[in-house]
């Protein structure tokens, strides 16, 4: 990542010019490369979270303001750390199922609006972003089958039952999600596909990105045969939009060595 330290000429500058500097500092702040506010729905599990992806010049104070000025992250760290500054940062929140919260209180929560993400510098420069997160949550990847079999949730056994080469099919999203969010067009820019062994899924043996073009993935031989123990694997396709939001759905298969 290049870093680039602008520096202004001040010699022949008039005092005005000198005060207008000092009463709007916001007026000479940069950009970040990278600032991005955006949600998740996990449309197997019934939960929604909120994500962030900063990444810009070496920073020692962040902070992101919600649409009515008010202050929802603040980060300052301290001693070593500070002197040696931040360059990049990602943050999700836990996500509550909807028993816990609602769709709609979790929408008011973070209402759609401009999110201001704004940083100082090592050098004392300025870096600021404005966002502008939607509720717009794209549709789940519907009629998935494994080798022609119909997907089931990892909650459902016995998991449908498949023999190697194991290939995953569902139908592109196109639409907005019918019951969460708001409706409205979206624009898939690309899809996810995860995979580990079930029930240990504490590391994903595959994570890859496909094109939004992508209508199925076949899970490699290799990953398959890791671990020949195993025989249940679950996977995860996530549709993500151009306004950077989620929308994940589960399942699980046995796989017959």
């Amino acid at each position: 990542m290049k870093r680039h330290t602008r520096r202004f000429p001040v010699f022949g500058m008039t005092m005005a010019t000198l005060t207008l500097a000092a009463t709007a500092p916001a007026a000479w702040a940069v950009k970040f490369p990278e600032a991005e506010l955006f949600f998740e729905l996990n449309d197997t599990e019934g939960d929604l979270g909120i994500h962030s992806s900063v990444d810009g010049p070496a920073w020692e104070e962040l902070t992101i303001t919600d649409p009515k000025k008010r202050t929802i992250l603040s980060l300052r760290p301290e001693g070593r750390l500070r002197r040696q500054g931040l360059t990049q940062l990602f943050i999700e929140s836990a996500e509550p199922t909807f028993d816990e919260l609602a769709p709609e209180k979790f929408f008011r929560r973070f209402p759609e609006g401009p999110y201001v993400v704004r940083a100082r510098t090592l050098d004392g420069g300025q870096l600021r972003s404005t966002v502008r997160p939607s509720h717009v949550m794209p549709a789940r990847p519907g009629n998935i089958v494994v080798n022609g079999v119909p997907s089931a949730g990892c909650d459902v056994t016995p998991f449908p039952t498949v023999s190697a080469p194991v290939l995953v099919d569902w139908d592109a999203v196109t639409t907005s999600h019918p019951q969460i969010g708001k409706s409205g067009p979206v624009e898939i820019v690309r899809y996810q596909f995860f995979v580990a062994e079930q029930p240990d899924v504490s590391a994903f043996n595959v994570a890859v990105e496909l094109p939004p073009s992508a209508t199925q993935f076949e899970i490699p031989a290799e990953i398959l045969a890791l671990n020949t123990a195993s025989t249940g694997f679950k996977y995860e396709i996530i549709a993500t939009t151009a306004s950077g939001n989620n929308t994940a759905v589960e399942a699980c298969f046995t796989l017959v060595r």
